[in-house]
């Protein structure tokens, strides 16, 4: 009778254990990123914009942490899109530019680089690491919807990035309506299968987000909605008869360019309506960003420039945080931050434990954010290495140096986010030590292995 006894009392002993060890696992939050195309630091209400209504997004701040800081890792798509899949510096992976028809690139081919003719070719090798990849060991659920830019051919698919869902268009831009890429090819795709539709390609893209939420609310899952919009061809929401060429791809009017950010914030508020009818937004992180600064439709006040460019207005960016379990509302943080640090904020939130072996070159903001550990001060670098084209770009404390061809510049943002006053002859010890620090990091990305290099 007393081995019974003890052995009642053992169980419950470990019973007891076990229920306490589980309940003090950290439940894995669900993860929405949104990244619009070409916006504007300034297009949104809650970043200062006038005639754009966007009552969704600014919910989001509302509700969450608002970045004052923060930038894009590149000044065009593909690159910050490699830098969010990857957690990485996008030379890295060799992609420094858009592809497309305006790319200059060339494949490794017995440790030499020789020019792609095929433009179509390139793309974001497959390695393992992804996001995806990484959130699905932990038991993730993950969909991406929208558009890709990491390359067209099957083998960089999103469902070989770790996906398990994907639709959306694979090329930089594409008709709203028809689906095609400027020279005419056909780029809508779920999963890697060609497939017909009919409606405005944002509205097809936020109706699959929905769908997702619906499908996998009682699993942790992570979904990515990379938005086509506002980017060009500025066709607006309801008018199928737009059709898109060669010449008028380029062509619209800010009013056109709100309507297409409007439709945009409509779908983020039936995002942010699913999460409520399930009864989950307060375990969802919700991110908003751009993937790189506002092009001549978009607003980039108080910034100089825009895409294209390492001046501020192309690649500082709007970024919003909403986490009602983790995060105060409506805060406003001057940390510094770069899309590759969502990377790392979204695997460290899921449970992820970083490989000393592929170190993550962004940082988790979350701890941050929550005010758990000080402002990190850091230095980021950006450039743009292409033949008619050269700038170098680091940001350390309030101080960016800038080199755009042969000029190098030193601003002080604290001062003069506008970038008028070049202060590089009264501080020349700070152009050098920022010079070598550029020279260091470049040094590094290019000693990496990789298949493409596109620039």
């Amino acid at each position: 009778m007393r081995f019974l006894t003890r052995a009642f009392v053992a169980c419950a002993l470990v019973l007891f254990w076990l229920g306490a060890s589980s309940a003090q696992q950290p439940k894995k939050p669900n993860v929405i990123f949104i990244l619009i195309d070409d916006m504007g630091h300034a297009d949104l209400g809650c970043m200062g914009g006038k005639d754009a209504k966007t009552p969704n997004i600014d919910r989001i701040s509302k509700e969450g942490v608002k970045f004052s800081q923060f930038y894009s890792n590149a000044p065009v798509c593909t690159p910050t899109r490699a830098a969010f899949i990857t957690g990485r510096y996008q030379q890295r992976s060799g992609l420094e530019w858009a592809l497309g028809f305006t790319a200059e690139q060339w494949k490794r081919d017995a440790g030499k680089w020789i020019p792609e003719a095929d433009k179509y070719a390139p793309g974001l090798t497959p390695n393992g690491r992804s996001i995806a990849q990484l959130l699905r060991a932990l038991g993730y659920r993950c969909g991406v919807f929208g558009k890709w830019h990491l390359g067209f051919q099957p083998r960089f698919n999103p469902l070989r990035h770790g996906f398990d869902e994907y639709f959306g268009v694979l090329t930089g831009h594409a008709d709203y309506y028809k689906y095609n890429y400027f020279d005419g090819t056909y780029v809508l795709r779920d999963g890697d299968k060609d497939v017909k539709a009919t409606g405005y390609l944002t509205d097809l893209i936020n109706e699959r987000a929905v769908t997702f939420i619906d499908k996998h609310a009682k699993a942790p899952f992570f979904l990515y909605v990379p938005h086509l919009a506002v980017h060009f061809p500025f066709q607006v929401p309801d008018d199928p008869k737009q059709v898109l060429t060669k010449e008028n791809h380029n062509k619209g009017t800010r009013q056109d360019y709100i309507k297409m950010l409007e439709r945009v914030d409509q779908g983020v508020g039936q995002m942010l309506a699913a999460l409520d009818k399930h009864k989950i937004a307060d375990d969802t992180l919700v991110i908003l960003s751009s993937d790189n600064g506002g092009y001549f439709l978009s607003d980039n006040t108080p910034f100089f420039h825009h895409k294209t460019s390492l001046w501020e207005g192309g690649v500082r960016v709007p970024c919003l945080m909403r986490w009602p379990d983790q995060l105060q509302k409506g805060k406003t943080t001057d940390q510094v931050g770069i899309t590759m640090d969502l990377t790392a904020t979204i695997l460290a939130a899921a449970g992820h434990k970083p490989s000393p072996d592929v170190p993550l070159d962004g940082i988790d903001l979350l701890p941050i954010l929550q005010g758990k550990q000080d402002a990190r001060a850091r230095t980021l670098f950006w450039r743009i290495d292409r033949a008619g084209r050269k700038q170098k770009s680091a940001r350390d404390g309030d101080w960016k140096y800038l080199k755009d061809d042969t000029i190098e510049m030193l601003f002080d943002l604290s001062k003069d986010v506008g970038q008028r006053n070049n202060l590089n002859f009264r501080h020349p010890e700070v152009v050098e030590r920022l010079r070598m620090a550029m020279d260091t990091w470049e040094a590094e990305m290019d000693r990496e292995p990789r298949e493409f290099w596109v620039r």
